[in-house]
């Protein structure tokens, strides 16, 4: 795909949507963390209902540890994979607490060397935190990024490196967020909706839906 194809992709996306955001709900960067941890392999919907409860009664990593383990997972049983989650959610309280002094770090290497935080959680947290050019590949972007033609590979790093490589720098910032809300609503997995896709003839995508 061209660089002006790619340029008008995002300049649509940004007049659609000027201010695009994860759709966790959180209010200070530990509970983005922690709603991110929960969010593997589960909705954002799901992980919003639990940490709704949650951080009405722990909100910072003391009070989580404070919590315990045991009631962490009552909190979030409805998620799933909730058990390693909520280990790995006190491992990771502990260490913020004993390395950083509660706060969440905002370099690559301190986030991933959290437990239960790897490249793509680390990108999010730099990405929506800290206002880092990063790209957090989620199974929507690497569907997404690879159906339009943005970018082509195996692996989501491979990804990452082609969307970081291809899009403009203006747009990079709010790249991960268009494309995982173009893929979440619009190009679907099952059966995108090309007739309501507002690039619908930018996309390369060769087996587009029609209006039945």
């Amino acid at each position: 795909m061209n660089a002006k194809k790619i340029n008008e992709i995002f300049t649509r996306f940004r007049q659609a949507n000027p201010t695009p955001t994860t759709e966790l709900k959180y209010h200070n960067h530990f509970e983005l963390l922690v709603a991110v941890i929960l969010s593997a392999q589960a909705t954002d919907i799901s992980v919003n209902k639990a940490t709704e409860k949650l951080f009405r009664v722990a909100n910072t990593p003391l009070k989580i540890l404070k919590l315990g383990e045991t009631k962490l997972r009552d909190y979030v049983k409805t998620i799933g994979l909730y058990k390693g989650k909520a280990a790995n959610i006190i491992k990771t309280c502990n260490i913020l607490v004993e390395k950083h002094n509660s706060h969440v770090p905002h370099t690559r290497e301190e986030l991933e060397e959290l437990p239960g935080v790897g490249r793509k959680t680390a990108n999010v947290i730099l990405n929506t935190c800290f206002g880092e050019p990063v790209i957090a590949v989620d199974t929507h972007i690497f569907r997404v990024a690879q159906r339009i033609g943005l970018a082509k590979g195996t692996t989501p790093l491979e990804i990452e490196k082609q969307l970081v490589k291809v899009i403009p720098k203006k747009f990079i910032h709010d790249a991960h967020h268009l494309l995982i809300l173009h893929g979440r609503y619009i190009c679907t997995a099952r059966k995108p909706k090309c007739p309501e896709c507002l690039i619908n003839d930018l996309c390369e995508y060769p087996n587009k839906t029609r209006i039945e």
